[in-house]
């Protein structure tokens, strides 16, 4: 579980925690990430923390030798890591498109391919990547952010075709607006408006939490979605149809 030491990860390691799977927490925030392990740990869970940034790729290979070393071989993989952020198209330097293609897209990239060969060699796996609404229909002031997670839902599919005959599946879920320490911090900022104006685009009229998100990963990463490959499954409340 990438990114799993906060917000959208968080949830999502946990809900997989309950569900009965030993999980492992990478995230660039090494602490942050023991401190979700011990959570799971304490909920009865097996779950290890260890410390990468998903876009170094010698991070990403001695994250994922620890992680088979701690819990076995890698099975099912989410990514969830990412950075967002606000900036006018016209005002996006070369450094921060590089970064945010470094972390979300490339950082996707480098974990997929991680996990695949455990998957291959075992004929299971479970790959379910967060994209983003902004990846399917654009977003204002997130030229950059919009870009990768487009580019994460076309990796996605592009896996979920090279891998379906192996046993392993890929799915992407792109969530909407969810309420989340990150959207609080952005409209503390001015960057993001009201959650009343916000809902107006939501035809079930309330935000997105993160627990939303964590059902529908649960089932990707089932036994039961054993048919279900390539999809982009929206966790929008019926904002993009």
């Amino acid at each position: 579980m990438t990114g799993g030491a906060s917000g959208l990860g968080r949830a999502i390691a946990a809900r997989l925690g309950d569900d009965g799977h030993r999980v492992a927490v990478l995230d660039i925030d090494h602490a942050a990430a023991e401190q979700t392990a011990a959570e799971l740990r304490a909920h009865g869970g097996d779950a290890v923390a260890v410390g990468a940034d998903v876009a170094d790729q010698d991070a990403v290979h001695d994250a994922f030798a620890a992680i088979r070393g701690s819990l076995g071989p890698v099975h099912i993989l989410v990514t969830s890591a990412a950075i967002a952020g606000f900036t006018r198209f016209d005002e996006i330097t070369l450094d921060e498109w590089n970064r945010y293609l470094a972390v979300n897209l490339t950082g996707t990239f480098l974990c997929v391919q991680a996990a695949l060969t455990d998957m291959v060699a075992d004929g299971w796996g479970r790959i379910v990547t967060i994209s983003s609404a902004a990846g399917q229909q654009g977003a204002h002031r997130q030229g950059h952010y919009a870009a990768t997670k487009g580019g994460v839902i076309a990796l996605t599919k592009t896996v979920a075709l090279d891998y379906a005959a192996k046993g392993i599946t890929a799915n992407t879920v792109p969530p909407f607006v969810i309420d989340s320490p990150m959207l609080r911090e952005q409209q503390r900022r001015g960057t993001l408006p009201p959650a009343e104006y916000l809902t107006r685009a939501i035809p079930m009229g309330r935000l997105g939490v993160a627990e939303d998100v964590a059902a529908v990963c649960s089932f990707l990463c089932s036994d039961a979605a054993g048919y279900l490959t390539g999809q982009v499954i929206g966790v929008n409340g019926g904002a993009i149809r």
